[in-house]
């Protein structure tokens, strides 16, 4: 790997993480779209974007839980089913075209997600226990198959039906990341030896950032501006992924 492009990805997981642990994620679907640009085999970048989710959304969920904002009663019943159907999905490796298909759809929902400032001002309900079971099992599963935690997908679907208002989604969130990212990891566990010599550099890089995103987002602000422009970065690996 040549020294410049080897900067250049470690600062660029140093910039995903603060901007997604901000919003109480890992920053998977942003690592995943570092690694793609870079055309990083797909045996690699699930396992790495995976690993790196567990550090950082471990610090998101310290802070926002530090800062209240999280609840049990939410985030319970959508983790029941999404921890085993991540580890499922993690045993299961698509072919490469399949794969890299999914992973940029992924991406480019992640791009829309970011890009939407999702916001309330209807009184938040709870959501009916079977709903969330299966919701959960949902984003479990296709969390596991690509590589991501799954925030991307609860945290629009928490605001979007009034289940929590905007910082205990990302509490609640960032720790649905957490334990997913574990069980996609352990079921993607012969993968994890093909890591890149790299990776711990790669981990430094990510917890750093994520202390920096976390503490900012679950004590000061909601930065919709530069999540946008990741938005934009994401779009593109996305179509790369899925046109070239």
């Amino acid at each position: 790997m040549i020294e410049s492009t080897a900067i250049f990805i470690i600062l660029a997981i140093f910039v995903v993480a603060i901007l997604y642990s901000s919003v109480g994620h890992g920053g998977a679907s942003g690592y995943l779209a570092v690694m793609a640009f870079f055309s990083v085999a797909p045996n690699v970048t699930r396992p790495t974007a995976l690993l790196l989710n567990v550090f950082v959304a471990s610090i998101a969920f310290f802070q926002f839980y530090r800062a209240k904002h999280f609840e049990w009663k939410i985030f319970l019943p959508f983790a029941a089913t999404s921890i085993p159907f991540a580890f499922v999905g993690g045993m299961i490796t698509l072919p490469t075209p399949i794969y890299k298909f999914f992973l940029g759809a992924v991406l480019i929902f992640a791009a829309v997600r970011l890009a939407w400032n999702f916001t309330s001002a209807k009184e938040t309900v709870m959501p009916k226990i079977w709903i969330a079971l299966i919701i959960g099992a949902v984003i479990g599963l296709l969390s596991g198959l690509v590589g991501v935690g799954g925030g991307i997908f609860l945290t629009p679907i928490l605001l979007l039906l009034n289940w929590t208002e905007t910082k205990k989604a990302a509490g609640v969130s960032a720790l649905f990341i957490l334990v997913n990212s574990i069980s996609g990891l352990l079921g993607n566990y012969k993968q994890v030896f093909e890591l890149s010599t790299d990776v711990w550099i790669w981990i430094v890089a990510a917890v750093v950032g994520g202390v920096i995103g976390a503490t900012l987002g679950s004590l000061y602000f909601d930065s919709l501006t530069l999540r946008r422009v990741l938005a934009f970065v994401l779009l593109m690996a996305g179509a790369k992924l899925i046109f070239t």
